[in-house]
């Protein structure tokens, strides 16, 4: 397998329409859905369905998702959340063991209701020209008659082996001839393909009733949760007011709570006050501002984020200028921070994908299962792996977090988006748990001033700030690295590469397109 952390490629460039994701087989899809006249959304949802057959350690039908959309090239940008909820008959006290400060990864009371089918067939219906029926084929197709497995995913399959034997029915689904499936050989999903059919049929109602709805809550209950076919025929999204921040000459949107773009924005906020375009770029100076940025923002992510319908927010104080003034001036510029406490934080896997259409309607879009394989439940016959998003709660009741029946927990996945000049500009998201606000950040200066384009802004090596230690990747210069033990940073290298991310950027002048994709993945941008 290739070095996951010694990226470099060059940017896709088009006129049409544009798609960046994690896998080859969903940007080709994205982009034949344009090409039929499909819009931006449509070619979203299509691919999004086929990562979740290609990719299922990183997303699925059993998970969530969140959407910014941009219509016609305006600055009128929609938001939509479509994150489950927990179920309502779900008591306060007693998911955990006593002393436990989360929900445990493979716990039925990690699992929410999820949100992804009622948001793709949502926002289809609402922003699209095509049916879900006809999208979601292709995923049908990989799911049925098998696809080839990719070298990253690969990598994550042996990662999560381990967690995937804790379930019957994951084990005998992911784990063929009782191990993980290598890079080139062939997987196939048929139950997966089953339930896609009668989503593509019966449109919503063919996840949230019937026999996949069925399947799914007598699995959980038999694992002693608390849902039930109610839960899943009332679950629905709703279309939310994106929050926003300027940084620069740009205006930057982000999903409100409870998903946790907030924190890029207070970063960003932070940053802003430093002229970063007089450092060089993997430079000391800019990466420690950027790693104490991020703790202090992620200290209100922490205290603060939360299902806004259960407990109130303070978004004006939050994203105020004069509030990242004070949080700057507790900031060394040559010196670590001792007393900030550790960020909370968790590794997640995630798909990122963005798609520009010819009518320049733009779409930010991720989906997720949370963790690798997510909880490692998988519904027996329909081989849905469901997701484990409540870990996401806190077990402390005082906390405006805290778990409790019909709530959303904090989120971590954030689709992202950049307007300048009262037009989108940047379609861009980066993926990889409570790593995204500071993957967002990163790239979002490496263009705004350090004039990167959008591969060399993904490529860029990366620094992340998780329990006392700050992980570099191998990309960051050893002289860098020393000047940041010096100033007092506990430094480890990253094991694994930090996220992933996909970006397009608008060339309004030359009305020209220009895309980048992670290759810490295994997917690409293509136009035409």
């Amino acid at each position: 397998m290739r070095d996951l952390q010694l990226p470099g490629r060059s940017p896709a460039m088009a006129m049409n329409g544009m798609a960046a994701t994690h896998n080859p087989h969903a940007t080709r899809v994205a982009i034949e859905v344009l090409r039929s006249g499909g819009a931006a959304i449509d070619a979203a949802v299509a691919a999004a369905a086929v990562l979740a057959v290609v990719e299922p350690q990183q997303t699925g039908i059993g998970g969530d998702c969140f959407v910014l959309m941009a219509k016609n090239g305006t600055g009128d940008v929609i938001g939509y959340n479509g994150s489950g909820r927990t179920p309502r008959g779900l008591p306060t006290t007693g998911l955990a063991p006593e002393g436990a400060t989360q929900i445990e990864d493979c716990s039925p009371h990690a699992v929410t209701i999820p949100g992804a089918i009622n948001a793709w067939t949502r926002l289809v219906a609402d922003h699209g020209c095509k049916e879900i029926g006809e999208l979601l084929q292709p995923a049908i197709d990989f799911a049925r008659n098998g696809f080839p497995v990719h070298p990253r995913v690969a990598h994550d399959w042996i990662e999560d082996a381990p967690r995937l034997r804790r379930d019957p029915n994951a084990a005998r689904i992911f784990l063929p001839n009782d191990r993980p499936l290598r890079a080139g050989e062939v997987f196939r999903n048929p139950g997966l393909a089953d339930a896609l059919s009668l989503i593509a049929k019966n449109g919503r109602d063919g996840f949230y009733k019937g026999p996949v709805a069925k399947e799914i809550v007598n699995y959980l209950r038999g694992l002693g949760g608390y849902h039930t076919l109610e839960d899943f025929e009332t679950a629905e999204g709703e279309y939310v007011t994106p929050v926003r921040t300027t940084y620069r000459d740009m205006e930057v949107c982000q999903i409100p709570p409870n998903n946790q773009g907030i924190t890029a924005l207070l970063m960003l906020n932070i940053l802003e006050g430093f002229d970063l375009s007089a450092m060089e770029p993997m430079s000391a100076e800019r990466l420690h501002l950027e790693v104490e940025a991020g703790r202090l923002a992620y200290r209100d992510r922490d205290a603060f984020v939360c299902d806004t319908r259960h407990a109130a927010y303070p978004f004006d104080a939050i994203l105020s200028k004069d509030y990242a003034a004070r949080l700057r001036a507790e900031i060394s510029p040559d010196r670590f921070a001792t007393h900030l406490p550790p960020p909370l934080m968790r590794k997640s896997d995630t798909v990122y994908l963005t798609v520009v259409d010819k009518d320049r309607n733009c779409v930010s879009f991720i989906n997720s299962v949370y963790w690798g394989f997510g909880s490692t439940r998988v519904a027996p016959t329909f081989g849905i792996t469901l997701q484990n998003r409540g870990m996401g709660f806190s077990l402390d009741p005082s906390h405006p977090n805290a778990v409790g029946p019909g709530k959303r927990p904090l989120h971590t996945i954030m689709p992202g988006m950049a307007l300048k000049n009262g037009r989108p500009w940047l379609v861009y998201g980066v993926m990889g748990g409570d790593y995204q606000p500071f993957g967002h950040t990163h790239v979002l200066t490496g263009v705004a001033d350090f004039g990167l384009d959008p591969q060399a802004a993904i490529d860029q090596a990366r620094i992340f700030h998780t329990m006392g230690e700050t992980v570099v990747e191998r990309g960051i210069p050893k002289d860098t690295v020393e000047q940041l033990r010096q100033m007092g940073h506990t430094i480890v290298e990253a094991p694994e590469p930090h996220g992933g991310g996909q970006m397009i950027m608008i060339d309004w002048d030359q009305g020209v397109l220009i895309g980048g994709s992670d290759s810490r993945m295994d997917g690409c941008a293509l136009g035409y």
